[in-house]
């Protein structure tokens, strides 16, 4: 419906990674029109190449930057208690020897990162002797001390497509596969040409968000005709990670320092993998083409046999991944050392323009709301902030609110759950319960038995999931299914990925009832 002169859209949001999908989310709950669009699948370039962490960023304590540190824990477990189905609490093994920096300055930094930010469920870090501890059998015999710390995982694809289907079913409109190719700005709106599946069609928007990303400078640029002003100019930051088989057999994590200072991680990955990154490099090239280097994975398996029993080379790789952030360029010498931070360009030389730059997945939801908060003003909307106290899709586990149950009881819910779907194979309920929590009822549509979820299309993926997929979470072809819906892209053979895109290209025929990807 078209009103207010013409006025399609409150807020037009360009960009349907995790900022631009945090922002739709929280201006659609405060009751605002809201278009969400990006020309790629949602989250398909840095927001699902991340480390999956949801953390405070120990390491940047040592650049002094505490209120960025404070800022993120503060969201930890705001995010945890969100969504306990995609993120769940992980401890950190830090292994310490005579090369790195002295025992008791760690030790100061991390009772610091246990008191920047309130804490309700999360246990402190301590010292560790890794000869008794199970942690330390998969190291090498010289570390014999170490120090564990708390913070989080994520799955971070999904956490996206979680904020973007809260926005749609607060009232957004998302659409995937659609460029933002004109912008025309007016004293009190937008007009902006989308190009996407049904051809070229022009909005009217009160706001314009630039949640672009890698490209946010490109846009900026071309809608408020300017250059990019102090404070709000990138540094493309390339971030690589490789996955190997399984290199230890519990549920800690590992932080590593290597000698010129950088930090990997290493941590347990989809049951049977280990995840190990991430690099940081200038980058210049195009971001839709970004790629690991050799060198990468070389460094990445140095850094690991540097600490583990168990050797890895570049052979070892199953898969890799890369992804471009867009950091704001503080003049840091090197990549590594860039901020994290975020900053909002307000435009209000005409109708409203705000451009993000730069941020992290943990301070998504507090930038979001910093965002539309200066968006709400703007076009004189009253509602109040409203994401800190609640959930995302699937997150009601215990209750409507959020609730620190959810994630010290997850196990227990999973149980129960299986125990209702006991007709169920338990591994596949297991992986439901951990993407879709308690939407797993969406997804069976009443089904009673294994007969019910359809043909199984590829091993473990039925008719039910992939239709869930494509009517619900806007997939629209195989890659988007295997490596961001899921990672089920790790498990399966070769070849499958032909079969679901030509049950998607079926379903999303006009007699398969979808079209253009949008949620039924």
């Amino acid at each position: 419906m078209v009103e207010d002169g013409g006025i399609e859209y409150d807020v037009l949001v360009v960009g349907g990674g995790i900022n631009g999908a945090g922002i739709a989310r929280d201006a659609a709950g405060r009751g605002l029109r809201v278009l969400l669009c990006d020309k790629d699948d949602l989250g398909a370039h840095t927001s699902s190449a991340s480390s999956k962490l949801v953390h405070g960023g120990l390491r940047y304590l040592e650049h002094y930057e505490f209120g960025l540190v404070r800022k993120a824990l503060a969201e930890r477990e705001v995010l945890l208690r969100s969504a306990p189905h995609i993120m769940h609490p992980l401890r950190f093994v830090m292994p310490h020897d005579s090369g790195q920096r002295p025992a008791w300055l760690i030790r100061a930094g991390l009772f610091l990162y246990d008191r920047l930010a309130p804490r309700e469920f999360l246990p402190a870090s301590r010292a560790v002797d890794l000869a008794g501890h199970r942690a330390g059998g998969p190291l090498k015999p010289a570390f014999t001390r170490g120090f564990v710390y708390s913070d989080g995982w994520v799955d971070d694809a999904r956490l996206v497509v979680l904020n973007a289907l809260d926005a749609h079913e607060r009232g957004a409109e998302v659409r995937t596969r659609t460029r933002c190719v004109g912008f025309e700005r007016h004293a009190r709106h937008w007009v902006v040409t989308l190009e996407g599946d049904g051809g070229r069609k022009r909005v009217r928007t009160r706001c314009l968000v630039n949640a672009a990303g890698p490209w946010a400078g490109r846009v900026d640029a071309v809608a408020s005709g300017a250059a990019p002003k102090a404070g709000r100019r990138l540094r493309l930051v390339k971030g690589s990670h490789i996955v190997v088989p399984r290199l230890f057999d519990h549920s800690y994590a590992y932080i590593f320092q290597h000698p010129d200072g950088r930090i990997v991680f290493a941590m347990p990955y989809e049951g049977v993998f280990t995840l190990i990154g991430t690099t940081d490099l200038d980058f210049t090239g195009d971001p839709d083409e970004v790629a690991i280097a050799d060198t990468e994975t070389s460094y990445l398996c140095a850094l690991a046999n540097r600490y583990f029993r168990r050797q890895v080379w570049p052979s070892s790789v199953v898969w890799s991944f890369s992804g471009v952030r867009p950091l704001l360029d503080d003049a840091s010498d090197k990549a590594s050392d860039a901020t994290r931070d975020y900053s909002l360009g307000r435009d209000s030389a005409g109708a409203p323009l705000l451009s993000v730059f730069g941020g992290k997945i943990t301070t998504y939801r507090r930038l979001a709301e910093e965002a539309t908060d200066w968006i709400a003003s703007s076009l004189v909307s009253a509602r109040p902030a409203w994401t800190a106290g609640a959930l995302l899709p699937g997150g009601d586990l215990f209750g409507a609110m959020p609730d620190k149950r959810g994630v010290l009881e997850f196990d227990r819910w999973v149980a129960a759950l299986q125990r209702r779907l006991d007709w169920l194979p338990p591994g596949l309920v297991g992986r439901w319960a951990r993407a879709y929590g308690s939407r797993v009822d969406t997804l069976l549509a009443g089904a009673r038995s294994l007969d019910g979820l359809g043909a199984e299309i590829v091993p473990g993926l039925y008719a039910a999931e992939l239709r869930y997929l494509v009517r619900h979470e806007w997939a629209r072809s195989a890659q988007d299914v295997l490596w961001r819906r899921s990672k089920l892209g790790l498990h399966l053979p070769p070849g499958c990925a032909d079969a679901i895109d030509a049950w998607i290209a079926a379903e999303r025929a006009p007699s398969g009832g979808v079209a253009l990807g949008v949620p039924a």
